[in-house]
């Protein structure tokens, strides 16, 4: 049933795959609640009566998952048995009469959320799903109380805390498989699977190792699909809000990635891909913020480096393909399963770590500060980016981190609602400068495929000395898994692929060591969908968030008036007065890294 996870190249639950699909010319006749519909799509119960706006509750259903039916809350009535079916897993059928709000089906519902709650650790006042618990809303709605004996006595007694990037807190489970779906089928990893029975079944590491001795990438896919407290994001809330209030003396300054600006709005009510950039900066500075940089300048700037050293490696005989290394995702991934490509990854740090380590080691200095006087968080899609944070080779010569703390964009839109800071009244405001001025080029760095498409806009025109015929270059574009292209690159056709989500990189990198695929310069994204899809970015349950997002991206772009990177002027004064010239001394040590090999083999 599910197998379809390793062979459709999107990589789309079976629910969607049917939408896709026609039933014919006859079309579906069905009623709901005695209302009559047709459909001419082939779709299951739950789809059907959302599609015509009709509520019907679920737990363990999520649109981009395969439907299991574990939770029980989706049953409904229908005409074909006595037998109440889950609305989740059970297909539309012609002449079908369901319903869904009689004493029965509500009954059930109370019922089996009664058992959920018997078993579950009601801490919710400082459960980190506070506020946004599915759990939750569904108690509230029905008004469960605890109608059975409880018992709950921490049964698992099992709080993983050793990933810095991510919590498990089992005593919340609720059993509803997505984690170990998101995982195992959308990447591939099967770093959890499902052990035990009844009160007793739990999703385990393997031999129940802490999530740090795993092969774990920290993607947090798990955290994202998680629809209560059970798995979530290593929350700096407090800390930030501690900073925050108690400067004693130091500048706090943030820095925004690409992707948020267009997902943080879902924290407050507005649609996916709704453009709220200048509402974030507004909100930050209302946090405390000192000082608001773009990390879209470093963005620029990773595509002025990270060109010029693909352009280096094709010219002199360097490492091919060469990868990308903007996710940090992708480089746990790579240091912990393929060490052997390690030679292959660019050595430019993040968009992240460079514009840490100017703001430590060169914008504090023009301030007249020391680099322990500045503290640096960063607002990112990405839960592995406060992996990356704590990696030894990205602190400075005392040995401090550059990147002091890492909040998610979840977390962002949580301090703004402890503030009561009115988000959708602020009055938009701007990032400071030199460090806040980019590119369309940075900002699509948020997208699958933008990082190749900003690098070719640059290494292009750099090495041709033209500009590329198009600056939209869709075929590095959309959610296919594996993307490859080839451009007339001068005396050379340079080939290129796009890969995201981490069990497509996996089939990739099957036929790269294979010799299936050659390529010259390859981008990987360990998320679906890219940044946009990070495991940090505000959840959805909607079907098309992703394609939301990424077009609100690709509309900033195409509103910016400077849209390569090259054509920056602040990077290009920070090249003139600081770096001198890209792969430069200076650069190298401020703006590139290196790799550990931590595979177990090893």
């Amino acid at each position: 049933m599910l197998n379809h996870f390793f062979t459709e190249k999107t990589f789309l639950p079976n629910s969607l795959i049917r939408n896709l699909s026609s039933v014919g010319t006859k079309a579906i006749k069905f009623t709901i609640n005695n209302k009559k519909y047709e459909s001419t799509t082939a779709k299951t119960i739950l789809e059907a009566c959302r599609e015509n706006d009709v509520y019907v509750p679920t737990l363990c259903y999520h649109p981009m998952l395969e439907p299991v039916g574990k939770c029980r809350l989706c049953l409904v009535e229908t005409n074909f048995g006595g037998k109440m079916v889950p609305a989740c897993a059970t297909d539309l059928r012609d002449g079908v009469e369901i319903t869904t709000n009689s004493p029965r089906v509500v009954n059930s519902v109370k019922s089996n959320l009664g058992l959920i709650l018997a078993t579950h650790n009601q801490e919710c006042s400082s459960c980190e799903a506070n506020g946004r618990c599915e759990l939750q809303d569904l108690v509230y709605r029905y008004g469960v109380e605890d109608k059975f004996p409880k018992i709950f006595e921490k049964h698992h007694n099992m709080v993983d805390s050793s990933s810095p990037a991510l919590i498990r807190d089992m005593d919340k489970c609720v059993l509803c498989y997505r984690c170990v779906q998101a995982c195992s089928l959308l990447q591939g990893m099967d770093i959890l699977s499902m052990t035990g029975r009844g009160v007793h079944a739990i999703p385990k590491t393997a031999f129940d190792s802490p999530i740090s001795e795993t092969e774990c990438i920290n993607c947090g896919a798990c955290s994202f699909y998680c629809p209560v407290g059970a798995i979530s994001e290593h929350s700096a809330v407090r800390r930030t809000l501690d900073v925050l209030e108690n400067k004693n003396g130091k500048i706090v300054v943030f820095q925004t990635a690409p992707a948020t600006r267009v997902a943080i709005s879902e924290e407050f009510g507005m649609e996916p891909g709704d453009i709220s950039t200048g509402r974030m900066v507004a909100a930050i500075r209302k946090l405390g913020a000192d000082v608001v940089f773009d990390t879209n300048f470093s963005a620029d700037l990773t595509i002025m480096e990270e060109g010029s050293e693909l352009l280096d490696r094709v010219a002199n005989g360097g490492t091919l393909p060469m990868f990308t290394s903007c996710c940090p995702g992708w480089i746990n991934m790579v240091e912990k399963l393929y060490p052997e490509f390690i030679p292959n990854l660019s050595s430019c740090r993040s968009p992240q770590g460079m514009l840490s380590s100017i703001i430590k080691n060169h914008w504090a200095e023009k301030m007249g500060r020391k680099p322990e006087d500045v503290i640096v968080v960063s607002v990112m899609p990405c839960t592995a980016k406060k992996d990356e944070a704590r990696r030894e080779e990205l602190k400075t010569e005392s040995g401090i981190p550059e990147t002091d703390i890492v909040l998610t964009t979840r977390e962002l839109g949580r301090l703004i609602k402890l503030k009561k800071i009115p988000f959708l009244s602020l009055e938009e405001s701007e990032y400071n400068n030199p460090l806040g001025e980019s590119t369309g080029a940075a900002v699509i760095f948020g997208n699958t495929g933008g990082v190749m498409e900003a690098a070719l806009r640059t290494a292009y025109e750099i090495a041709l000395e033209k500009p590329m015929p198009t600056l939209n270059y869709t075929p590095v574009r959309g959610f296919q898994g594996i993307k490859e292209a080839t451009i007339p690159f001068g005396e050379i056709d340079l080939k290129v692929a796009v890969v995201h989500q981490a069990s497509n990189i996996r089939e990739y990198l099957k036929k790269l060591k294979n010799g299936e695929v050659e390529h010259h310069f390859v981008e990987f994204m360990i998320c679906k969908g890219g940044c946009i899809g990070g495991g940090g970015e505000p959840k959805s349950l909607t079907s098309d968030y992703l394609e939301r997002r990424m077009k609100g991206i690709y509309n900033i772009d195409e509103r910016k008036t400077t849209r390569k990177s090259h054509e920056n002027q602040a990077v290009q004064q920070i090249y003139e007065q600081f770096f001198e010239k890209p792969l430069s001394h200076k650069s190298h040590k401020l703006l590139h890294t290196h790799y550990t090999n931590r595979s177990k083999k090893n």
